[in-house]
This record gives C-alpha cells, structure tokens and sequence, in this order.
C-alpha cells in the first residue's frame, strides 16, 4: 500500500488507556517504610518479617492493595519477595529483573539476592539466630511455603510466627481499597457450558479424591466455574473470589456483595450460596469442627486455609485442584473464540506493522509511542477490552532487558538500524492474544540475519518435538 494509504495512517485515538508509562515512585521513600515496619514488628515482638509478592490467591497480577512489595522496596516486578530483619534486609529476584531491581531499590538498605539460586528459605537458615522471631502472613503464603519456612527457622533455632492481622495495616496509612469493580456474566455463548452443568461435572472429581469438599481459591477456576468475569486486577478479568464445592449440596460463592447487581446476584443465587468475604474463614473452620477432609488446591490455597480446616480437627487433602485440567480442555465455543479473537487481534497488528515500517524509517518514532499506536489500532477493532499485560517494546539494546516495560524515564526513539521487540497481547471477550514479534527497522545485518534464524529454528524444533508425559518445558529447552 503506497505512503498515505489507509494502513499507514495514525490511528485515530494515538494514546494507551490500559497502561501506564510512569516512574514507580517507592523506592525514594523506603526507608522510612523499613523503619516503620521493623517499629510495628519490635510492638510485637518480633525480630523480623517476609513479604512475598501475593495476594490472598497467588495471583500474578494482583490489586493496589495488594503491592505490599513494591511500596516497601519500590521494586515492581511480577515475582519477589523481601526479608527484614531488624539489622539488615535483603530483596530476592529472579533472572528477570536484576537490571530492574537495582534501578528500582535502594540498595544501601536491601541486600540484592536471587530468587532462585539463594531463595528466601536459605537465606534465612544463614542469617536467622535462635533468639529471632521470624513474622509471616499465612494468607499471603501457600502451604509449602509455609513449610520452608518453618523448616529455615527451625534449622536456626528461630521461631515462626503467623500474623494476623494484615501488619501492612499499621503501616501502610494511604493505602488503597479493595477493588469493587462490577462482576458480569459470561455468556454461555462464549462459555460452551452452563454452570450448573460444570458444577455436575466437579462434584465425582471431589468424589474421586476421596474429599468431602473442594476449596476454589484460585480465581480464574472460581471465573470459569461459575461463568462470571470482573476487573479486580490489571489486564485479566478476573473477580477476586473463593468458593466452597461440597461433593453434595450447594456450593458456597464468597464475594463482596457490592459487586453484584441484582441480575447478577440472582443468577448466582439460583447457582449457590452468595457470601460474604467475611463468612469464608468460620465456614473452612466449620468443616474442620465437623472433621471433614477438604481438598486444597497446592498452587495457590493459602496457609491460613490449612490451619482453618486443620486447626479444629478437619483433615487436608492437598493436591491439584480439578478443575484445572477441566478448565484447560477448550470445548468448541472456546475455540472458536480463540480463532476469532486471534484473527481480529491478528489483523488489527498487521496494520500496526504497516503504519510501523514508515513511521519508524525517520528514526523520530519512540518505544512509548510505538506501544500507544498498537493500543490504538486494537481499540479499533470496537471491541478491546484491556492488553493482557502491559507491552514490552524494547529498541536496541532496551530489547535485551528480559520483561522490559518503558517508562517515561527509559523511552527511547527506535532508530534506523535498530531491531525492535515487540510482545503484546489483548483481552477481548471471546479469547486472549499473546504476540512478539522481532522488527527490523531499515535493513537488517548479517548478524541480525542469523541470530534470528536460529531463534526461529529452535522454535520450530521445539514445535515439531516428540516427548512423553511429565516432561517439563526445562527440559525442552
């Protein structure tokens, strides 16, 4: 299409509203918030704490309220987790996000260490002493977790203490709310599946456990349970939510009620049980009084909901929660949903990459602006309803940076001779989109040529891989 055809025009609408390009601001303040805490740990005798990045259900993405890690360390990355001791501190980060956290954290206060090669659990045995009282969440920690822990204390002599409850509450005076964003129906037209039916179908799953009753503690299995989506946290749509399925009987939705119209709620109601956030925690304890043996889902139940059912007598089942798998097996409403938000998003990016050869070839064009104009052209499809994580768009060396996000700081110009790397997705309701793409901005080098090459050679290697079950995407690689 020549210069000033339709595909190399600027969208209309040349901005983001899904993403944001500032400067997280916490790391200058973090050192009154470590004295803060560490002020809130000695008022309770403590000598120490760990902050992980979670919420109450291990999500990736997770509401304001929820960032406890980034305003006490001003690091902003998707996984993490902090150490404060009353004499030192230490931030732990994974492969991802070294460049990041150093930019990010004051490290005269945190000790930067590797998530995975010196994890917080090691750390602690090498740093904990007998007279040290190690704080913990247990909403904020699985059941694994948990158990690392007390095994980093007692190989120390250290004791664990759960707390309860949330200490960011003493400390953290402007946060944020709860998220109170509206729930909606699914429409059975892109679900595949009423409920009710799908409810029908996880009760033997429960049966075949040899469980009374199935907790429902991650969110995206609490969404596609009940076909119901919300906008709690960033980029997914999801309803912050548990539920209660017994293997008989009415299940049990425990969500705050300020979200529900009234349609909703009773289409919910006629479904099972709708509860409030707060009736969760009496009615865990409860099946435990009644020495039921209830299956926690190891991924994301929390600690908190172990000692619920456990603490009065209630017997765990700890595993993977069923509905996993079942949700991971598309039925045909699904699919094409996939194929239809994929051939809409694929178009919407194609004329992206037009528009992109000729605003990039002046070497004016910058990374903010590249990402403004792909939102743009995906908004124009009438039907956009988020990105499904915020756009990785990385020119030069910027595109080496693993997770990457610009800023208003980091913006560069994409300059001729740059390859540029672009991984976008969007959030429609029929289907989701994840796409990187690797654009050369004027002719590419020889070398360019080749690494590419064998980039998309391993991919097509790995696609054409024959391998047996159990084996882990590590081992591919």
């Amino acid at each position: 299409m020549p210069p000033g055809g339709a595909a190399n025009k600027v969208p209309a609408m040349f901005e983001a509203h899904f993403q944001s390009f500032e400067d997280a601001p916490e790391g200058a303040a973090s050192a009154p918030r470590v004295k803060a805490l560490r002020t809130e740990l000695a008022r309770r005798g403590l000598t120490g704490f760990i902050v992980p990045r979670a919420d109450r259900h291990q999500n990736e993405y997770m509401p304001a309220a929820d960032e406890r890690l980034a305003w006490l360390t001003g690091f902003t990355g998707s996984a993490g987790a902090a150490v404060v001791l009353m004499e030192r501190a230490a931030l732990f980060v994974d492969g991802r996000y070294t460049l990041q956290v150093r930019q990010q954290a004051d490290t005269a206060l945190f000790a930067i260490e590797h998530l995975v090669e010196t994890p917080p659990h090691l750390w602690l045995e090498r740093n904990l002493t007998s007279q040290d009282r190690l704080g913990y969440d247990p909403w904020l920690h699985t059941v694994e977790s948990a158990e690392r822990l007390a095994k980093a204390c007692a190989a120390s002599g250290a004791a664990l203490v759960a707390v309860e409850p949330d200490l960011f509450d003493a400390i953290w005076t402007d946060r944020p709310g709860p998220p109170l964003g509206a729930i909606l129906l699914h429409d059975v037209a892109f679900a595949g599946e009423e409920a009710i039916t799908k409810l029908a179908r996880i009760r033997p799953e429960i049966g075949r456990l040899k469980a009374d009753a199935l907790v429902v503690s991650d969110p995206h299995c609490v969404a596609w349970t009940f076909n119901i989506r919300g906008c709690d946290v960033p980029h997914t749509p999801l309803p912050l939510a548990f539920a209660i399925i017994p293997r008989e009987g009415r299940p049990a939705l425990y969500v705050d009620g300020r979200k529900l119209a009234n349609d909703v709620r009773h289409s919910l109601e006629a479904l099972a049980d709708v509860r409030e956030p707060s009736g969760f925690a009496p009615d865990l304890a409860a099946l435990g009084a009644a020495k039921k043996t209830v299956r926690i889902d190891q991924a994301t139940a929390a600690d908190a909901l172990a000692r619920l059912i456990t603490g009065p007598g209630g017997k765990l089942s700890r595993g993977p929660d069923p509905i996993v798998l079942m949700k991971a097996v598309k039925n045909a409403a699904e699919i094409e949903g996939a194929r239809a938000a994929h051939r809409r998003d694929g178009a919407a990016v194609v004329r992206f990459l037009a528009w992109f050869e000729d605003a990039a070839a002046a070497g004016a064009l910058s990374e903010i602006e590249a990402v403004e104009a792909l939102e743009s052209f995906r908004r124009e499809t009438g039907i956009l309803k988020d990105v499904s994580f915020p756009t990785i768009a990385g020119a030069g060396p910027d595109g080496a940076i693993v997770h990457y996000r610009v800023t208003r700081k980091t913006n560069r110009l994409i300059a001729p001779g740059n390859l540029f790397l672009l991984d976008s997705g969007a959030q429609y309701q029929d289907g989701t989109t994840d796409i990187t793409r690797t654009l050369a901005v004027g002719a590419p080098t020889a070398e360019m040529r080749e690494r590419f090459t064998r980039v998309l050679k391993g991919h097509i290697a790995i696609a054409r891989a024959v391998f047996p079950d159990g084996t882990t995407g590590a081992q591919l690689d």
